[in-house]
């Protein structure tokens, strides 16, 4: 990054140099002609101006093509690609915009039959790779919430975004996307910007997330911005709540809303989860289920969308001891890691060992390393491009003020690199939040064998002092007061012993606020104990599964030619883990016999539980086989005598020889993983054939 970013400041640098001679030349010329200079004179000046400007394109096409990152010089066009994607997803019934008829609704999308088997696939592989595996608690709690808790987890105050309006038209727009998308647009197709101007608005897309609505709003009046559709000025930046509210009941008056993520739901049930799993930690809970976000302008199709499905895990944890027994199994593993220290210098992802990544401090615990490992494997097993695939760190910008850690697994696609798992060591906020507001008290206990003698922590605020001082903002501050840690707690203390006041930063007041030693008491008891209550951590891995498919379907899409080369063929090389039909079975000719075989080819495959399809059209078999391909089915079936049949894969087209009653068997075994293709090819005879291809 650092080198791209190098190359093309001085890119920019020798453009506007060009530039310069290139004015100045033209200058010379029109002296030229005005003094009445020779025309043999004029003709060589002008042979220089052209091969001036011959040296300014070619520097312009390696500028476009450092700005597009592409090394050989061509600048690849991302929206051809993704509308070929989207094209073939749309026209094969992949998804498609809900209400269509009605000319839709943003954010809105149906899943059509090959859509909902490859999200079937998908999920039935997350229960599998995590609730089955990792011996989870699955819950399926309820869409609709009430708003007590959604106020507990702080939604219904900060679960907003920054939106500004056309101020004739009344058209909404996220702020931070305008400004986002005009810095890029200029960067992108800008080529005469200086290298200055072009520092400055990378440097806004780098804090882009930690800028106010005040910021936001003076850097859209600074660059001109405004309503992309009707040019129309904008308003000031102010917040929107992205949750959709509704009324529990026919009074109206209790208020729910839908919920924005699954995970609410996980720690309400936590006392009851941690009894039915013997009162012992650590456990985790999952839950798959629908969300709602409000989005004020949905875009990029399948990846910001109004209601979504999330599938979440919350691992409970102490947190005196966040190691994990299985760490070993997944701390030799290496992949792309983008440290918030490397973001912050400027350079790119690296390879990085995890369990190196543990050793240094880099990753906070052994959990969160733990959970890192178990996602870049179930990606990477779905078909995800490994080289495409990087764990990011929040910046501190990024972080709330209550996680110790958090990555992010983002997938590199035609829109960029998208965020799609997020792995958050989330403290212990979201239990002690419901409890304060329940005064349900959602802890574990360790019970000691001896009674131990412990010294105590004792933080108590003086309610009425600091209401008097904060007013309505008491409750905030009395709770950034009790969630001090030791250290915090005992150096406010020392303060307040030895100049009467302290400042103490209030993170959901987002300011510093003064405490005076006579608004809060803070002292050490000892006190023998039999037991330790204690609040858990959680680890929480929570994946975008709309995104991860989006991203797949990204991943696998190829185009080839056909055997007479004259078009262009769409293949989606789905695993067959993942594919929304495992097998086809065609009759090489209409042919009763041939039919018949066919017909018991896939009542064997359906038994065997592998999907499939039947094609008995009289179409070419190379048709067929496009057909098929272009549905990402891995394996084809074609019966062409009663006794054996061939079995075609999708992406090398080779084929084999099978008897009838062994393909079902076959197709399950490679299938399910228990063998390549490779070693299917070295049991079974090769089998070429001109009229068996595309």
């Amino acid at each position: 990054m650092a080198a791209t970013s190098s190359s093309e400041d001085s890119l920019r640098r020798a453009l506007a140099d060009k530039q310069s001679t290139i004015d100045a030349h033209g200058n010379v010329i029109r002296q030229l002609k005005s003094s009445g200079a020779s025309k043999s004179e004029i003709d060589d000046a002008v042979k220089a101006l052209n091969a001036l400007k011959l040296e300014k394109t070619s520097i312009e096409n390696q500028l476009k093509a450092s700005i597009s990152g592409d090394a050989n010089g061509s600048v690849v066009s991302r929206d051809a690609f993704r509308q070929a994607v989207v094209n073939t997803l749309e026209r094969r019934l992949f998804y498609i915009p809900a209400f269509k008829i009605y000319r839709g609704v943003a954010g809105l999308y149906d899943y059509g039959p090959p859509g909902c088997a490859v999200k079937s696939n998908v999920l039935a592989f997350w229960r599998q790779h995590f609730v089955l595996e990792e011996d989870m608690l699955e819950v399926d709690c309820p869409c609709v919430t009430p708003e007590v808790v959604l106020k507990a987890s702080g939604h219904v105050d900060k679960f907003t975004d920054l939106m500004v309006k056309d101020e004739k038209t009344g058209n909404c727009y996220r702020a931070d996307h305008l400004l986002k998308d005009y810095c890029k647009d200029k960067l992108e197709n800008d080529l005469t910007m200086s290298a200055d101007k072009a520092a400055e608005l990378k440097h806004v897309l780098a804090v882009l997330d930690d800028l106010s609505g005040e910021q936001l709003g003076a850097k859209i009046k600074e660059y001109g911005i405004v309503a992309p559709d009707t040019k129309n000025p904008l308003s000031d930046p102010y917040p929107f709540n992205l949750m959709f509210q509704t009324q529990i009941g026919p009074s109206g008056a209790s208020t729910g809303y839908m919920r924005p993520e699954t995970a609410q739901g996980i720690f309400v049930n936590f006392k009851d989860l941690y009894y039915y799993n013997g009162n012992k930690l650590p456990f985790a809970a999952a839950q798959i289920g629908q969300a709602f976000r409000n989005e004020i302008s949905p875009r990029q199709g399948l990846l910001r969308v109004r209601e979504f499905t999330l599938a979440e895990i919350e691992h409970f944890v102490d947190p005196d001891d966040k190691s994990h027994p299985k760490y070993s199994e997944v701390s030799n593993l290496e992949f792309l890691m983008f440290p918030r220290n490397e973001q912050m210098s400027g350079q790119s992802a690296k390879r990085l060992c995890l369990g190196e990544a543990v050793s240094k401090g880099i990753v906070n615990n052994q959990t969160l390393a733990y959970f890192i490992g178990r996602v870049y494997l179930f990606l990477a097993r779905l078909g995800i491009d490994e080289e495409r695939l990087r764990f990011r760190q929040h910046l501190p910008n990024e972080m709330a003020h209550y996680a110790a850690d958090c990555w992010d697994a983002e997938i590199e696609s035609s829109y960029g690199w998208i965020e799609c798992v997020g792995i958050a060591d989330r403290s212990a906020y979201d239990l002690r939040a419901h409890t304060d507001k329940s005064g349900v008290a959602l802890v574990a206990q360790e019970k000691f064998a001896e009674p131990k003698e412990v010294e105590k922590l004792i933080i108590t605020p003086v309610k009425k002092e600091l209401g008097l001082a904060f007013k309505g903002n008491q409750k905030m501050v009395v709770e950034a007061l009790e969630a001090m840690n030791e250290k915090e707690a005992m150096d406010m203390k020392a303060a307040l012993d030895t100049k009467g006041e302290v400042e103490f930063e209030v993170c959901t007041l987002e300011k510093t606020v003064t405490i005076k030693n006579n608004m809060v008491s803070i002292s050490k008891e000892k006190k023998k104990e039999h037991q330790r209550v204690f609040t858990p951590s959680v680890i929480e891995p929570s994946f975008g599964i709309g995104r991860i498919i989006y991203c797949l379907y990204e991943h696998s899409f190829y185009m080839r030619p056909s055997k007479a080369g004259d078009e262009q063929l769409n293949v989606f090389r789905f695993p067959p883990l993942v594919a929304p039909i495992k097998c086809t079975v065609f009759p090489l000719v209409q042919n009763q016999q041939y039919e018949e075989v066919a017909k018991q080819i896939s009542r064997s495959l359906t038994a065997a539980g592998i999907s499939n399809k039947k094609d008995i059209t009289g179409t070419s078999i190379g048709k067929r086989y496009a057909r098929t391909d272009e549905l990402g089915v891995p394996f084809a079936v074609t019966v062409d005598s009663a006794s054996s049949v061939t079995i075609r894969e999708r992406d090398s087209k080779d084929q084999i020889r099978v008897n009838v009653d062994e393909v079902a068997a076959v197709i399950k075994e490679v299938s399910e993983g228990r063998c390549t293709w490779d070693d299917i090819l070295q049991k079974y005879p090769a089998h070429t054939s001109a009229s068996a291809d595309e």
